[in-house]
């Protein structure tokens, strides 16, 4: 058992913000995202219904519209015909504008999005007029414009949209041409049939536009929070990319200074002129500098050769992660690895996920704290376990059982953290995802009686470096 205690400063290093519990270092939000709300519904909706999408739809709406109208007129139903067609032309017409003035590549704004829409519910329920009204039960067509804008626009124009059709639902409970019916059959409809569907028809469109929209918003949340992760994940594969680049620079570069200051030298035995001669002291003194410069790297042991880089030992783990965090002022973290008895401490392969995870959660255990944090590694024959605990507060319910995902919360208290910084939970959403990535499991709890816990464990043959 080792109980290391290292004293260090807390990191600085730009681009990475600090957040309260449920928020870890996430770095800047993307282009377009306010960092006050980092996932506004109009970002999350703004600018996705595309041009080709909306043609294409519109196109399979005509076609049916237009096989609806000739089923019944091959069964005989009596309707006004030429009225029916001249809507579902006009209909027709629009939408091959629509296609030809703009590229199917081009997004819509929310405005014309909007406007491009509200034209369609006007169509459709035009025809359902002249067929019916709500006692038609192609009246469920109204729900489609309301769905499609609730999946790609912000709140306001769906609920405008959405006030719309069932506005225009509602009066057709009431205006509307008579139900088409065959020459052998006829059915008389009561008004509270026809309120009924109405009602009906408005439930739908409600219905199906929160299912919908909620859908959406956390299909947006997840790919913008994925890209974040993708972007921490690649920069911290190049700076651990660095090390192996520094060990083969020191080694390549070894020789050629070598050869560098021996004829330096030389050169300055024979020089002529005393100006020649301090010139070529100058470059071998230069050389030596390089050569120590060089020197230096080596023995550093993040640039040591590719195989050695490529490993690290649990203990060297966790060091490294709690050293950026040991000198912050009334909090003592301490790490420990534990082993099965008789069983070598193991070595596990390098990997940038698990340092940039368990760094952000040791941060963000920082914050709440009371006194002490403790980081402790252990291993067995078949699995290795890093925790993160504290002795702070805890996490709320309403929070633990979001933890993991990309949301927008707070830690209670985070106004009195050490930071006085509130928490976004996407830093936990990266973090879990990278940890994922390495073949982890990862649960977070609170601890008992009091404190947050965060664990991830792998099967030691997802992490362990094989033998030298």
């Amino acid at each position: 058992m080792a109980r290391p205690r290292i004293s260090a400063t807390p990191s600085t290093e730009p681009g990475l913000d600090r957040t309260a519990r449920g928020g870890a270092q996430a770095g800047p939000p993307p282009a377009g995202i306010d960092a006050a709300d980092p996932w506004p519904q109009g970002s999350v909706h703004r600018g996705r219904l595309r041009v080709r999408t909306l043609v294409t739809l519109r196109w399979l709406v005509v076609a049916g519209e237009a096989v609806m109208l000739l089923t019944a007129l091959a069964m005989g139903f009596s309707l006004p015909y030429a009225l029916c067609f001249a809507i579902v032309g006009a209909g027709a017409w629009v939408n091959l504008l629509t296609g030809v003035a703009s590229p199917g590549q081009r997004v819509f704004g929310d405005r014309e999005a909007a406007a491009q829409l509200s034209l369609d519910i006007l169509q459709m329920s035009t025809l359902v007029f002249l067929t019916g009204g709500t006692a038609n039960p192609f009246v469920l067509m109204l729900i489609a414009p309301v769905t499609l804008a609730a999946a790609t626009l912000p709140l306001r124009p769906v609920l405008i949209l959405g006030a719309i059709a069932g506005l225009i639902s509602a009066t057709l409970a009431f205006v509307s041409l008579p139900l088409p019916q065959a020459p052998d059959m006829a059915a008389a409809i009561p008004l509270s049939f026809r309120i009924g569907a109405a009602i009906a028809n408005l439930a739908g469109i409600a219905l199906t536009a929160g299912y919908v929209r909620q859908a959406a918003a956390e299909s947006a949340r997840m790919a913008l929070a994925l890209d974040v992760t993708q972007a921490v994940l690649a920069r911290e594969q190049r700076l651990s990319a660095l090390g192996a680049l520094a060990a083969a620079a020191a080694h390549e570069l070894g020789t050629p200074l070598a050869t560098i200051s021996i004829v330096a030298k030389e050169l300055g035995r024979e020089a002529p002129t005393q100006a020649v001669r301090e010139d070529a002291e100058l470059l071998v003194s230069q050389a030596e500098r390089c050569r120590e410069i060089l020197r230096r790297l080596t023995e550093t042991p993040d640039a040591a050769s590719d195989e050695v880089h490529e490993r690290i030992s649990l203990r060297q783990l966790v060091q490294d992660v709690i050293e950026p965090h040991a000198g912050v002022k009334g909090v003592r973290v301490e790490a420990i690895v534990t082993g099965a008895k008789g069983m070598k401490t193991p070595d596990i392969r390098r990997l940038p996920e698990i340092t940039h995870a368990f760094t952000s959660f040791v941060e963000n255990a920082v914050d709440f704290a009371n006194s002490e944090i403790l980081l402790s590694a252990r291993f067995d024959a078949e699995t290795i376990s890093i925790e993160v605990r504290d002795d702070g507060p805890g996490f709320a319910p309403e929070v633990l059982a979001k933890l993991g995902e990309p949301y927008v919360t707070t830690r209670p208290g985070a106004e009195g953290s050490r930071t006085g910084h509130i928490g976004m939970g996407l830093g936990f959403f990266i973090s879990k995802t990278l940890l994922e990535r390495t073949g982890a499991l990862v649960t977070f709890q609170n601890g008992r009686p009091h404190g947050a816990v965060v664990t991830a464990r792998w099967p030691r043959a997802k992490i362990e470096a094989g033998d030298l």
